[in-house]
């Protein structure tokens, strides 16, 4: 069980990574943060659509598996 898991760990970790890396950047969000523009776009609720947005919910969801088996992890290896 163990040892499933942890390769389930390593395997999300690299799946992570791809999804992080395939998102769209938002340099222009970034610029305008740093010069002390006014960023249109930085504060706003707008919901991402299409790609950008699927991306999202599949970081988000990676990040919660990661998390929920590196703790099943160490409850296991602490028993």
């Amino acid at each position: 069980m163990y040892n499933f898991l942890l390769t389930a760990l390593v395997v999300i970790a690299i799946l992570i990574i791809i999804a992080v890396m395939m998102q769209p950047s938002k340099n222009e969000d970034v610029l305008g943060a740093l010069s002390g523009g006014a960023s249109n776009g930085l504060f706003s609720q707008q919901k991402s659509r299409g790609f950008e947005g699927f991306m999202q919910k599949v970081t988000v969801i990676l990040g919660i598996l990661f998390f929920g088996i590196a703790l099943v992890l160490i409850y296991i290896s602490s028993h």
